[in-house]
């Protein structure tokens, strides 16, 4: 859905059919069928800067074009399928049912393939479990700009106080051949984006069009072609439109279709980074800002025979796009797989997802303030990225009936009874001191929890019958509520009061002396 948004924003910039097709690496034919769709809808009319979206989209194409539901296929092992889910549920992986079922079932004439096969439709129908081009070589002024790293060798990083490898990065604009260049130890997405609106600043203004690399060996291996889903392609389209330019990628194994930027790599790392090896980072991008100006500016350029920036001052810099009025927010678009416990990891923190998304892999988008989890293009959490703490959770996200045991502080707990009653509380509070080597939390989270699906009255007439016969475990407390035990008076003595309570009970009385006749009948029981 992100390519049919940025199909919207070209078409309402003015872009042809045919040239919108090549820029996002769709055949004519497809292109067209999108853009039908869409103009049913009323979605390629509007501001290029406020696009519809992912839903909208969706729905749109799905209205044009209804999913066609395959044929159903009946699988070879249709007569062993309850026997392979069985083993399945018990544990039993692909092979092993595979080779229990050939070795004990003269007639099975399957194939592992098809084991394989069923096990993986039988667990995705039982759902997760809540238990467990070449650009031309003359373009016209403020139209095209090449961008591209190449490995700048090692320099000395001040802040971890050691050697580290680096690249350089290159734009280089089509028509006055002018350049930006900065050196960096890392080739991640923000690092990327980062450079781009440096670069940007520097030359006081945008292209129109941007030709990226598609390198292999980093994270910029962006597949912008029809079927790529990397995770640069999203967060730089996110730049794009910020920005207003145009993405015209590189097509795989042609650096030719570049050559602006790789003769401006090649003559960075020979002019300016030569013999400037091992030197602090720093030092090194003052020495490049320095030397774009007074060195490669000022050079008669061998193709246009002219000095680069002079011909960027006089021709070039008015023709770029203006900086956008306000400041780009950072957007990253990463992928992950939602974990067992229902969140996400980005970053190194933990976010919450709904539960039943588990095993599914998602879109994480975040922003400096924010990270949005998608499915399918559809939203399904938002959190907030700043704060303290490893994990992130929202209690809706967790099955209602585990959500509430990630709680592990005897305060919550308590808390908790006291809402049902001073009588509760203190006896949820006995319930904790009543053993001092064993933590009693497990029984406390249990007898909370079967409480709190009573009415007040009988968890409050529960809690005092427990605390007068001192039983502090669950099974008593649920026996009480069962029997209706709670709605029966207490007696008017407690089980060891009396002139001797302080006493060891040496001739102690049998406890069916103590209990009502539903009480004796339920512990012969």
């Amino acid at each position: 859905m992100h390519r049919l948004q940025e199909l919207v924003r070209l078409h309402r910039m003015g872009q042809g059919a045919r040239e919108a097709a090549r820029l996002l690496g769709m055949g004519p034919n497809t292109e067209r069928e999108y853009r039908k769709a869409l103009a049913e809808a009323g979605l390629l009319d509007g501001d290029p800067a406020e696009l519809p979206d992912a839903e909208a989209l969706k729905q749109a194409i799905l209205r044009h074009r209804p999913p066609v539901v395959p044929e159903q296929q009946t699988s070879s092992l249709e007569h062993w399928q309850k026997r392979i889910e069985s083993l399945s549920r018990a544990g039993v992986g692909p092979r092993a049912i595979y080779d229990r079922l050939r070795t004990e079932d003269k007639d099975f004439n399957g194939s592992l393939s098809a084991v394989k096969r069923m096990v993986l439709r039988l667990k995705r129908e039982a759902g997760p479990n809540p238990l467990q081009v070449a650009i031309p070589v003359e373009t016209v002024p403020g139209d095209v700009a090449q961008v591209d790293f190449g490995y700048a060798g090692y320099r000395w990083d001040s802040q971890q106080k050691k050697l580290r490898k680096s690249w350089v990065f290159v734009m280089v604009l089509g028509h006055s051949r002018h350049l930006y260049a900065e050196c960096d130890f890392r080739q991640d997405t923000n690092t990327w984006i980062a450079l781009h609106e440096r670069a940007f600043r520097a030359l006081g203004g945008v292209p129109r069009t941007i030709v990226p690399d598609n390198l292999k060996a980093a994270v910029i291996r962006a597949a912008f072609d029809a079927g790529g889903t990397s995770e640069l392609n999203r967060s730089y389209r996110e730049v794009a439109r910020h920005y207003q330019f145009k993405i015209d990628p590189t097509p795989p194994r042609a650096p030719k279709k570049k050559g602006k930027v790789e003769a401006g790599v090649k003559y960075v790392k020979s002019n300016a980074l030569s013999g400037r090896s091992e030197e602090p980072l720093e030092d090194t991008n003052r020495w490049l800002e320095r030397w774009t100006r007074e060195v490669a500016g000022m050079r008669i350029h061998g193709t246009t025979g002219k000095q680069p920036l002079m011909v960027f001052e006089s021709e070039e810099q008015r023709e770029l796009h203006p900086l956008p009025p306000r400041p780009y927010d950072p957007v990253v678009w990463k992928k992950a797989t939602v974990h067992p416990d229902s969140h996400v990891v980005f970053e190194k923190r933990l976010y919450s997802v709904p539960w039943p998304h588990i095993g599914r892999q998602v879109w994480v988008r975040a922003t400096a303030s924010s990270v949005m989890v998608y499915v399918d293009d559809e939203r399904v959490a938002t959190h907030a990225r700043a704060g303290s703490g490893h994990r992130v959770t929202e209690e809706s996200h967790l099955p209602e009936v585990r959500g509430d045991f990630r709680h592990r502080t005897r305060e919550y707990w308590e808390e908790r009874a006291d809402r049902m009653g001073d009588e509760v509380g203190a006896f949820v509070r006995e319930v904790f001191d009543s053993d001092g080597e064993l933590s009693m939390l497990r029984p406390v989270q249990s007898i909370v929890s079967l409480l709190e699906q009573y009415p007040v009255e009988r968890a409050r007439a529960t809690a005092a019958r427990s605390r007068f016969y001192g039983s502090y475990n669950y099974r008593a407390v649920k026996s009480i509520l069962v029997q209706g035990l709670d709605f029966q008076p207490l007696p008017p003595v407690r089980p060891g009061s009396g002139e001797w309570a302080d006493e060891p009970p040496r001739f102690a009385r049998p406890e069916t002396d103590w209990l009502t006749e539903a009480e004796v009948s339920h512990e012969h029981h």
